[in-house]
């Protein structure tokens, strides 16, 4: 699950920031880990110990574990770039990987699969997910960390612009349809849902059947009925909500719809009397229209059953270390006069930017100008461009407004929005 570490103020700038915070807690675990002597029986544990403090204190939202030649090499996911923690032994007593594997139930004996399984943290209050895969120096371990950023729990403070937040809760206020949450991994999809999970709660007092099913449960939300697929036990996505339907919900959420028959299933529960909601990987609002298309869904469920559609991104903010530059070989392509560029310190631990900022579109299915494209099959592009002649306003425009206001550089809007932050 990716979190919004920060708001932006109104005016763009970014908040105060903890000077030295997260390098002074680099600093400090790298100190912890050369201390442990690699050939210890508890080598291990302490290792996994102090990786998982130093995630709880810097708040990753991922940390990579892979095997080389040299040893162990480490790294986190900060603010979604990842950053090299550092190379340690792997221990001749104890192994690492093997470590994460018995807590996380795994098989430690077998080394020449893919397996996943899960840590419930009491120590630091949160569900881990841990991934291992075969490599050629050994296993690589994946830990994806859930329930960082509780402040992020409503509309209201995800920072989206007042306009966006008013278009989603009133299409939080339909009572049957879908919407779909759509970006790329990493672009806070899953906070975007969950938000919406505790408005639809909070705003109906408890009055309305919730009901959700995902892949895995990542934050428990009071006053909704929660369930988490077992494909080992042949519970899946198109069995539950095959079996949902007969529990009398009223608003079905959806972790992630990732085949055919999931987005056709949800289309027809939406279509008889549900409000759905699903998160959905596509590059932008209109790219979802076509990939449903794509994915064998009649034009006529997709125009029928769509409410609407939101696409995100996530930009990184600038740093206060940041410089204006007039030089066009920072723009990066993009038609600008001046810029705010990255330079780097310790406060942000010499990567130029500290915190993210969140950038939407919203397309809005009920305008009646957007049927003949989409039933029409028109592409993407013919679909944006209707959309933005009906008001969405496009991911690059909001990224280059950001520029302007130097919040984030143009090399940042590239890195994240490619070649899209040039049209």
């Amino acid at each position: 699950m990716s979190t919004f570490p920060s708001t932006i103020a109104a005016n763009g700038s970014a908040p105060a920031q903890r000077p030295g915070s997260q390098q002074s807690s680099r600093d400090g675990v790298l100190e912890r880990l050369t201390k442990l002597v690699p050939s210890s029986d508890a080598y291990a544990t302490e290792v996994v110990d102090a990786i998982l403090d130093f995630a709880d204190v810097v708040g990753t939202s991922d940390v990579h574990l892979q095997p080389t030649r040299s040893g162990l090499e480490v790294k986190y996911r900060s603010n979604g770039v990842l950053q090299i923690l550092g190379v340690f032994p792997v221990g001749s007593r104890s192994s690492i990987i093997s470590r994460l594997k018995v807590l996380s139930g795994l098989l430690t004996y077998k080394s020449d699969i893919p397996q996943e399984g899960r840590v419930e943290s009491p120590r630091h209050g949160r569900e881990i997910r841990v991934s291992t895969f075969p490599t050629l120096y050994g296993e690589r371990g994946v830990l994806r960390f859930f329930g960082h950023a509780r402040e992020f729990t409503t509309l209201e403070e995800l920072g989206n612009p007042v306009k966006l937040t008013h278009l989603i809760r009133d299409s939080l206020d339909e009572t049957s349809g879908a919407i779909l949450i759509t970006g790329p991994a990493g672009s806070g999809k899953s906070t975007t849902l969950y938000a919406c999970l505790r408005h639809l709660v909070t705003h109906n007092n408890g009055a309305r059947s919730v009901v959700s099913l995902e892949d895995p449960i990542e934050v428990p939300v009071d006053g909704v009925a929660q369930s988490e697929v077992d494909l080992a036990a042949g519970f899946d996505l198109k069995t539950g909500l095959r079996s949902l339907m007969r529990q009398d919900p009223e608003v079905i959420i959806v972790g992630e719809i990732r085949d055919r028959d999931t987005a056709e299933f949800a289309i027809q529960a939406s279509l008889t009397g549900q409000l759905l909601l699903a998160t959905f990987h596509a590059d932008s609002a209109a790219s979802a229209i076509t990939r449903l298309i794509e994915m064998g869904i009649e034009p006529f469920l997709v125009r029928s059953g769509l409410i609407a559609v939101i696409c995100q991104r996530l930009l990184r903010v600038l740093c206060n270390c940041s410089r204006e530059s007039t030089d066009a070989a920072d723009f990066c392509g993009i038609p600008l006069e001046k810029a705010r560029v990255a330079v780097g310190c310790p406060a942000c631990n010499s990567t130029g930017y500290s915190q993210r900022a969140i950038i939407s579109e919203f397309l809005d299915l009920r305008q009646a100008e957007l049927g003949p494209p989409i039933l029409h099959r028109a592409d993407s592009r013919e679909i944006h461009r209707i959309a933005r002649t009906c008001g969405m306003s496009p991911l690059g425009e909001q990224a280059i407004e950001l520029v302007r206001r130097g919040t984030t550089s143009p090399a940042e809007v590239v890195r994240v929005l490619g070649s899209a932050a040039r049209s």
